[in-house]
């Protein structure tokens, strides 16, 4: 059995007031596995991904990554900082000294993963949420990432963008062997992915088939 792309392991993290955010949590994400996080607000699901992301520091357990992470915001205006398409999935790739012909097949080969790449020289302001949201998967395909976390990235989009990413995004990890852990509370979303967590109160209460967990959150 191969080793898990992403393992979390009794980990907790309170803030500096003392207030506790996840206490004595663990899952396990396969390679290759779309895994998708429940849980009610404060529940500790954003928090979990930041820290997987490095962006916070936990207090306690292990945090273990089997490759280069790409992190998505829920609002892609958080992280989309040049003014067009290209321009901005390039910026990531600044700190890698790649030459201008490295550079620009980088940007082509992920804004096509994403079926952008004729929107290549668009501002970022003509982008409908959804093509933003693309836009920033696209910057971390660009960087090679090999895991995506995606803090409920449907948060702010209509109905049908909601499913038109997710469905995106199962692709891209099943064609590409990527990994993903997806953040959402969003029922629907569970009908495209391979396994789920419930998070509560700051540790994972319940996992595995979605279409379970799925019943067992619409029971009255």
């Amino acid at each position: 059995m191969s080793s898990p792309a992403i393992a979390i392991e009794h980990v907790s993290f309170n803030w500096p007031s003392g207030a506790s955010v996840l206490s004595d949590c663990s899952l396990t994400v396969a390679p290759g596995e779309f895994c998708m996080l429940l849980g009610n607000n404060g529940s500790g699901k954003s928090t979990l991904l930041r820290l997987l992301a490095g962006l916070l520091i936990r207090q306690a357990g292990r945090i273990e990554t089997s490759g280069p992470v790409g992190f998505v915001f829920q609002n892609p205006d958080h992280q989309l900082v040049m003014p067009t398409v290209g321009a901005d999935v390039a910026f990531g790739l600044v700190k890698e000294k790649l030459t201008v012909k490295q550079v620009r097949r980088r940007v082509e080969e992920a804004l096509s993963a994403v079926n952008l790449l004729r929107f290549q020289r668009r501002p970022i302001y003509a982008l409908s949420g959804g093509q933003k949201q693309r836009v920033a998967i696209a910057g971390a395909i660009a960087q090679h990432c090999e895991i995506l976390l995606l803090d409920e990235p449907t948060a702010l989009l209509d109905p049908d963008s909601q499913l038109d990413l997710v469905r995106q995004v199962q692709s891209l990890v099943k064609s590409r062997g990527l990994t993903a852990l997806w953040v959402t509370h969003r029922l629907a979303e569970l009908d495209y992915c391979d396994r789920a967590f419930l998070l509560e109160k700051g540790a994972v209460s319940d996992s595995g088939n979605p279409q379970r967990l799925k019943h067992k959150l619409q029971q009255p």
